[in-house]
């Protein structure tokens, strides 16, 4: 399956950021770092928790945020851009800021 393939290549480039987790949900995948949780992969795309500080860097590459069906958009999640994904050092660095992003929004008890 094209998805889990580009799961694996994912998870391949991001063995920078330490030990991910990344658990089937909703017909895709959930990214976890230490219980947060901050990336999905979808139908061959790779979404980043953004916040304010963040997302500029992918409205900026043209990137859209995550819309699972025509009714829902999650605004907090938005596509990494192709040449990130490819580049596992540039990867990594926005992994680490969309876990930083999901920190912050975790529950203390994680």
């Amino acid at each position: 399956m094209i998805t889990d393939s580009f799961k694996e290549f994912v998870l391949d480039q991001l063995r920078d950021p330490g030990r991910i987790a990344c658990r089937s949900m909703f017909g895709g995948y959930g990214l976890y770092s230490r219980g947060c949780f901050f990336g999905i992969i979808h139908k061959g795309r790779l979404y980043f928790k953004t916040d304010s500080r963040t997302v500029a860097a992918y409205i900026d590459k043209g990137m859209k945020p995550f819309r699972p069906n025509a009714k829902q958009t999650l605004k907090t999640y938005y596509e990494v851009p192709e040449d990130v994904i490819e580049d596992p050092e540039r990867l990594s660095h926005w992994a680490r800021k969309a876990i930083r992003r999901g920190s912050e929004d975790s529950p203390s008890d994680f």
